[in-house]
């Protein structure tokens, strides 16, 4: 391991939501972190509220698309921490998958502050601007393990980057 720098640590999800045509619901950014670069919708939890990463997941998901998503509905299928990302910050990032198919009618707003929604055909996300380490790391696992679980720790502080897988189960 190589010495960490003192950076804060953020605590955060990402929610994966999937129509009948098992296309994916990314956010086009238009807000730091990772403006311009599509991702699933997220966002940080309120640690100071005690919020819980289901918690958060639902209220994100209620913020970004307006569905009411109940919580047995998110499932728990990745853990990631990334030490140092961009050399600005640590993460610890839950990712959770919605279990109902989404109708895309049922969204009614798909632009908003935070950047444009958009339903993207899961074969064609490894084409789109992601951050590199969703590219190289995340994307190919969260395909890997739908419905199933994994946990990866990523040392963003490498050139090349590192990583490490700590648990795998697809389901």
């Amino acid at each position: 391991m190589t010495d960490a720098a003192p950076l804060p640590y953020r605590i955060a999800v990402l929610c994966y939501l999937y129509d009948q045509d098992d296309r994916l619901l990314l956010l086009h950014r238009a807000k730091s972190p990772n403006a311009g670069l599509y991702s699933p919708i997220g966002g940080k939890l309120e640690v100071e509220l005690g919020e819980g990463p289901h918690q958060c997941a639902v209220r994100e998901i209620m913020e970004e698309t307006g569905l009411e998503i109940p919580i047995d509905q998110v499932h728990l299928f990745g853990m990631v921490s990334e030490r140092a990302y961009e050399g600005e910050t640590h993460w610890l990032i839950f990712l959770f998958e919605v279990r109902q198919r989404i109708d895309p009618s049922r969204i009614t707003t798909y632009e908003f502050d935070e950047g444009t929604l958009e339903w993207i055909d899961v074969d064609a996300v490894e084409q789109l601007p992601i951050p590199r380490t969703d590219r190289e790391i995340l994307w190919p696992n969260v395909r890997k393990h739908r419905g199933g679980f994994f946990s990866i720790h990523i040392e963003c502080d490498t050139d090349p980057m590192s990583w490490s897988i700590h648990e795998s189960s697809a389901d």
